[in-house]
């Protein structure tokens, strides 16, 4: 099983930085320089609903549903599995529509289209929208590339072993996992923690 098969490979990897004494410093690197890295902007309040599970319904949904992705995407290509979402999509909004139209016909009431709400919203993005949204981009881009510039061309030797360091892990881990497996793992913390820390503050 994938889980017990992921368990194993964690074991594997902490036993191999224990017995070269790397376990401690790489930990220690890690987290030094990660707590460097500036928070640009707050987290929005939509996301911590769903990782504090404030609203269990739409967490549920929001997390089986990147699971089920995340699963689809370790058995077919991103294409196939876009295309499949798609399809399926298509078929529900199809089949709602011909059966919307067929209950008007037999009750001969006048509703209109099922769908006639979605498609009033104005899904235009205005140009103080855009302008925000391209500002971010742009400070996301230029805060990266400085810190990038830093780290590659040793600005501080110590930060640029630190970095080294924390590239130099991913090598052993790329060995051990595929970028999907990671992804799965990392949402599955995700979501269990955010369930953790609200039972915590409950208590």
């Amino acid at each position: 099983p994938l889980l017990c098969w992921t368990q194993r490979q964690q074991l594997s990897l902490s036993l191999f930085l224990r017995s070269h004494g790397l376990y401690r410093s790489v930990t220690l690197c890690v987290c030094v320089y990660l707590v460097r890295v500036p928070v640009l902007t707050p987290v929005c309040p939509a996301v911590l609903d769903l990782l504090y599970w404030r609203e269990c319904r739409r967490s549920g949904l929001v997390f089986g549903g990147l699971q089920l992705l995340l699963l689809c995407l370790t058995q077919f290509s991103v294409v196939s599995v876009c295309a499949y979402i798609a399809l399926a999509t298509l078929s529900t909004t199809i089949s709602f529509r011909i059966y919307k139209s067929i209950l008007q016909a037999v009750q001969k009431s006048d509703e209109g289209h099922p769908f006639k709400s979605y498609l009033e919203v104005d899904v235009a993005l205005t140009p103080a929208q855009m302008s925000a949204g391209v500002e971010k981009i742009q400070l996301y881009a230029t805060c990266l590339l400085k810190e990038l510039r830093r780290l590659f061309l040793v600005q501080d030797l110590v930060d640029s072993v630190k970095f080294a360091v924390l590239m130099w892990l991913p090598t052993y881990v790329g060995a051990l996992f595929n970028g999907l497996t990671l992804l799965i793992l990392g949402k599955k913390l995700t979501g269990i923690m955010g369930c953790v820390r609200m039972c915590w503050r409950c208590l």
